[in-house]
């Protein structure tokens, strides 16, 4: 396995983001995933999955994730759902995202091929 950390020190204005769990013991999880809870319920989606990212709360990162669903905003649901790790949820919104994609590809080519149309290119 390659040692990034060689590899970026060898490029210029080069870096490379690391991170460390913090060491919290299971009864400060508990609390802090208690915490999350209170504020989610509060409205605070933001203060609760800052704690849910933090202790790695499967369960508070999926609602969070329904949280975002419900409000449209898919790639947000779709990252919380990924993080969870909560594969039947993150599949559904794949697939919502991949039909917007082809839909998008699809519009692209048929007006590709009116404007060919328009310019006398095919018939």
């Amino acid at each position: 396995m390659a040692d990034y950390r060689k590899i970026f020190q060898e490029q210029e204005g080069a870096f490379i983001k690391t991170s460390q769990k913090l060491p919290i013991t299971s009864a400060q999880k508990v609390t802090l995933n208690r915490k999350g809870n209170v504020l989610f319920n509060e409205g605070n989606i933001e203060g609760a999955k800052r704690i849910f990212l933090t202790t790695g709360y499967s369960d508070g990162l999926s609602r969070i994730g329904d949280f975002y669903r419900s409000q449209g905003k898919l790639l947000d649901a779709l990252r919380m759902y990924w993080i969870a790790p909560d594969r039947n949820k993150a599949e559904i919104i794949i697939v919502q995202l991949s039909a917007v994609i082809k839909d998008f590809i699809d519009l692209r080519d048929t007006e590709e091929d009116s404007l060919k149309i328009w310019k006398g290119q095919i018939s």
